[in-house]
C-alpha cells in the first residue's frame, strides 16, 4: 500500500495548489459567505476546475473519465482544504458520480454521469434523515405503483442540494426492505428543496418529498440492493473529507507557527516560550499520524486486493483520525492566537467552522469508532 503520492499525483497537487491559491483563496470563501450566495460556490470556478479534469479523475476512460483512481482525489481535496475552497466536487462527483458509475445502467450513465463529468449537470445525494449520519436509519418510503414509484419523506443535510439538477434519493420499499436509490429530477412535482444553513456557510439543503412520482427507469440497480455501492461511495466521500481536513489543519498549523514567530510579548517572540513549543510539537506529531491514516485510506479505495471490510475499516480510521486531529489543531490555533483568535476578521474562525461541519459530515467520531470496532469484531 502506497503512503506517498507518486510523481503524477504530486504534479496534480502542485497544479491544484496554484490554481486555488490564485482563483479561490480563503478571502474568496469569506466573500461568498458575506454575499450569501445560495449555491455556496463560484460556478465559473467549478467550470474551470472541470476543464482541468477534476470531475473526471476517478472514472474509467470508457465513461469519459481519466482513470486516475481515488488516490488522485487526495491532492485536490488537500488543496481545497488549504484554501477553504467551495465546490460540488464531493457531492456531485465523488458521491453521486460514484453511485452512477457503480449502480447505474448504461442509459442513466449516458444521461447523467456524462453530464456530471462535463459539468453540464450537478447531482446531490439525499441520504440522511436524522441529526446524526447513519445510512441504516433510512426510512423514506418508495411505494411501487403502476407508473413506477411514489416517494414520500424528508431528507436533511443534503450537501450542495440547493441548485442541483437532480438528486439520488435513498429509500425503502417496505419497513424491512433493503435500501434503494432513485434518480429524482429537481423539477419533479411534489419535491420541495429548502436551504439548511450550517455554521460553515456552505450549500446544504433539506428535501421534502410528498408523493413524488418517478418512473421505473429512475431506479438505480435492483430494488433494495443499493447498500454495497452506497458503502463504497460513502467511503470515498469520507476519505476525501479526511483529506480536506488534513489540508485545512496543515494550513492552520502554518498560520499558527507564523504567529508564534512574530507575536511579541515581554519583548520576546511568544514562540520562544517552552510551553507553546511543546504544544506545537504535539500538533506536528498529530498531523503526521493523520497523514498516514489519510494516505492509507486513499490507497485502500483503489486496492482491489483488499477485502470490503478492510477497505471500510481504513476509510473509517482516516475519517476519525483526521477529524480528531483537525479539532485539536483548530482549538490550539484559536488559543495560541489569543484574543484575536475568536474574531471574525481572522481566518482561523472560518477554518474552525468548516472543520466542525466536515468532522460531522458522513459520520462523526462516534459513528466511525463504532463502525471500526464492529468491523474488527467481524474480522476476528
Amino acid at each position: 500500500m502506497h503512503l506517498l503520492y507518486n510523481d503524477d499525483q504530486r504534479l496534480l497537487a502542485d497544479s491544484a495548489r496554484e490554481f486555488l491559491a490564485a482563483r479561490s483563496p480563503v478571502s474568496r470563501q469569506r466573500a461568498l459567505r458575506d454575499e450569501a450566495q445560495a449555491g455556496g460556490f463560484d460556478p465559473q470556478l467549478w467550470q474551470d476546475a472541470v476543464a482541468l479534469g477534476w470531475s473526471a479523475i476517478p472514472f474509467p476512460e470508457n465513461l469519459g473519465g481519466l482513470d486516475f483512481g481515488c488516490m488522485g482525489l487526495g491532492p485536490i481535496f488537500e488543496s481545497i482544504g488549504c484554501n477553504l475552497s467551495a465546490s460540488p466536487l464531493l457531492s456531485s462527483v465523488v458521491l453521486s458520480g460514484s453511485l452512477l458509475h457503480l449502480q447505474g445502467n448504461a442509459q442513466q450513465q449516458d444521461r447523467w454521469l456524462s453530464a456530471t463529468i462535463s459539468g453540464e449537470r450537478r447531482l446531490a445525494l439525499a441520504l440522511d434523515e436524522q441529526p446524526r449520519h447513519n445510512p441504516s436509519k433510512v426510512a423514506l418510503q418508495a411505494v411501487a405503483n403502476g407508473d413506477g414509484y411514489s416517494l414520500t419523506g424528508d431528507k436533511y443535510f443534503v450537501i450542495d442540494g440547493i441548485g442541483a439538477d437532480g438528486y439520488l434519493v435513498a429509500a425503502r420499499t417496505g419497513a424491512a426492505a433493503g435500501i434503494s436509490l432513485f434518480l429524482v429530477p429537481a423539477d419533479a412535482p411534489g419535491l420541495t428543496v429548502k436551504a439548511l444553513p450550517l455554521i460553515d456557510s456552505r450549500n446544504h439543503a433539506r428535501l421534502q418529498l410528498q408523493q413524488v412520482q418517478v418512473g421505473p427507469d429512475a431506479l438505480l440497480g435492483d430494488i433494495g440492493c443499493a447498500m454495497p455501492a452506497l458503502n463504497i461511495a460513502l467511503d470515498r466521500g469520507r476519505v476525501c473529507l479526511a483529506a480536506e481536513m488534513l489540508g485545512m489543519s496543515e494550513k492552520l498549523f502554518e498560520l499558527t507557527l507564523d504567529y508564534l514567530k512574530t507575536r511579541v510579548q515581554f519583548d520576546v517572540a511568544i514562540g520562544t516560550f517552552q510551553s507553546l513549543q511543546h504544544r506545537a510539537a504535539q500538533l506536528y506529531v498529530e498531523l503526521a499520524l493523520a497523514r498516514s491514516a489519510v494516505m492509507a485510506g486513499l490507497a485502500a479505495l483503489d486496492d482491489s486486493a483488499l477485502s470490503e471490510g478492510e477497505r471500510q475499516r481504513l476509510a473509517s480510521l482516516a475519517k476519525w483520525k483526521a477529524g480528531q486531529m483537525a479539532l485539536k489543531v483548530v482549538n490550539e490555533a484559536v488559543q495560541m492566537h489569543g484574543g484575536i483568535g475568536v474574531t471574525d476578521e481572522l481566518d482561523v474562525g472560518l477554518f474552525l467552522k468548516r472543520i466542525r461541519v466536515a468532522q460531522a459530515s458522513l459520520g462523526d467520531a462516534d459513528f466511525h469508532c463504532e463502525r471500526y470496532a464492529a468491523l474488527e469484531l467481524a474480522h476476528a
